[in-house]
């Protein structure tokens, strides 16, 4: 096995250009885990840990940029009052060992359908940035997963970090396991809330080959706020309102049957868990708590 262990940008991606088969490793927490099992065997590794700024984040205005080497632990750490829905996410993820090894990047190119931090990103509306000797590319969140553990990347590119607003209301997160910790998710939920903007954003994982939005709880729910003056209220939201819309957070949902849940489980743990994380950042919103 070839190890390559570049400290700049431009040469992890002039090692990727020149051979595409190369497969890129940093906190390696799904990767090993494979190759322990005789499940992957990479002829050749890009290890990704010593490039210089890949491990950053920065804001510029309204906007946020995590570098792709950005590991949970930090997301948790340090991001929490800037995108709450996120590092709720990061703070389920498996041991603090992992948190502390597994990054952000490395969550999104597994692209398991599982992927705890990919619904918090579909409801913020993020944008991956990925690169290559060609460019650097610029992908909604949603149109980056293509299938099961597959991506939009080219052969010769490599995520460079993920983009997401400031978060401007509550956002929260929810997954439903077989214990509280360690667990992949049999199904899990997020909810982000934008005052400014009248409008409500969701992300759903582990019920589809790729995380999804549920588009229709999306504009049932922003359109009964709406009409209700809710926004400018603060009233309570209404239990039909919550109850429906965990509804169509279900019917968003194409779960399969597995070793981890069935279908039927699912749907029902996705309308239990939609009303839950909906009323969870309303009552944020009321209160003033991010």
């Amino acid at each position: 096995m070839t190890f390559l262990a570049p400290t700049r940008w431009e040469d992890a991606l002039a090692e990727k250009a020149a051979r595409p088969e190369t497969v890129p490793i940093a906190g390696g927490t799904d990767l090993m885990v494979a190759v322990n099992r005789g499940q992957a065997r990479p002829e050749t590794l890009l290890d990704l840990t010593r490039v210089e700024g890949l491990a950053d984040w920065s804001q510029d205005g309204g906007r946020l940029r995590i570098g792709a080497g950005v590991p949970y632990a930090r997301l948790v750490r340090e991001l929490a009052p800037l995108a709450p829905g996120l590092a709720a996410a990061a703070r389920t993820v498996g041991s603090p060992q992992i948190r502390n090894r597994g990054t952000v990047g490395g969550n999104l190119g597994s692209a398991s359908p599982a992927g705890d931090c990919h619904p918090p990103l579909l409801a913020a509306g993020a944008v991956v940035e990925v690169a290559s000797v060609r460019g650097t590319r610029r992908l909604p969140v949603g149109e980056f997963f293509t299938g099961v553990k597959r991506t939009a990347l080219a052969p010769d590119e490599l995520i460079a970090a993920v983009e997401l607003p400031v978060a401007r209301g509550p956002q929260e997160f929810a997954k439903v396991g077989t214990r509280n910790a360690m667990v992949i998710a049999v199904c899990s939920v997020a909810v982000g809330l934008d005052p400014a903007a009248g409008t409500v954003g969701t992300g759903l994982g582990s019920v589809a080959p790729t995380p999804r939005r549920a588009v229709e709880a999306e504009v049932y729910v922003t359109g009964e706020i709406a009409e209700r003056g809710l926004w400018d209220s603060r009233a309570e939201l209404p239990d039909p309102v919550a109850e429906r819309f965990g509804e169509l957070v279900a019917a968003a949902a194409a779960p399969i049957d597995d070793v981890r849940g069935t279908a039927a489980y699912r749907r029902h743990a996705l309308a239990v868990l939609g009303r839950r994380v909906l009323q969870r950042a309303w009552q944020g919103y009321r209160t003033g708590a991010p």
